[in-house]
């Protein structure tokens, strides 16, 4: 009994961190979440959350990392950009995860402003290209945190519904 009150408050740490770190950028937020809710399933033996529930709690888990890398560049599209802006938008996200947290808020900005910029050469335009990355970055980190409130829910669901 008294594990269980230890994995819990364990699993119930490995949450609120991911949770945390889905907001927070340089912290791997997703794996931290879908950990914590493993182990509180785990703690009570997977008795009410089994693997068909842990699968689809992955599977949201990986969703939030496919948001991450696309929302940038779509919002750079959203905002006229041309096809060199947002893989250069994408790749200022993957790159920017490396240089911490500015660079990962910053890098779909940079990304999205030197691909326009290579095939322009107006710093008008691409400029808006930034913009857009950078709204459809803050707009991704908006729709990861609903994806891992909708992780929890379901969890909670299941174990207490």
């Amino acid at each position: 009994m008294e594990t269980t009150y230890i994995l819990w408050a364990i699993a119930a740490i490995f949450v609120l961190t991911g949770v945390v770190g889905l907001a927070l950028p340089a912290m791997p937020g997703a794996p931290l979440l879908f950990c914590g809710l493993v182990i509180a399933a785990w703690s009570e033996d997977f008795e009410y959350v089994g693997l068909g529930s842990i699968i689809v709690l992955a599977l949201l888990a990986l969703l939030t990392y496919i948001v991450d890398l696309l929302a940038g560049a779509l919002g750079a599209k959203k905002f006229g950009a041309s096809k060199q802006a947002i893989v250069g938008a994408a790749l200022g996200a993957l790159l920017g995860i490396f240089v911490g947290p500015l660079g990962i808020i910053f890098g779909p900005f940079v990304g999205a402003v030197s691909g326009e910029l290579l095939l322009h050469k107006e710093l008008r335009r691409a400029g808006w290209a930034g913009i857009g990355a950078t709204i459809g970055f803050l707009l991704g980190a908006v729709a990861k945190l609903a994806i891992a409130f909708s992780m929890i829910g379901l969890f909670a669901w299941l174990r207490f519904g």
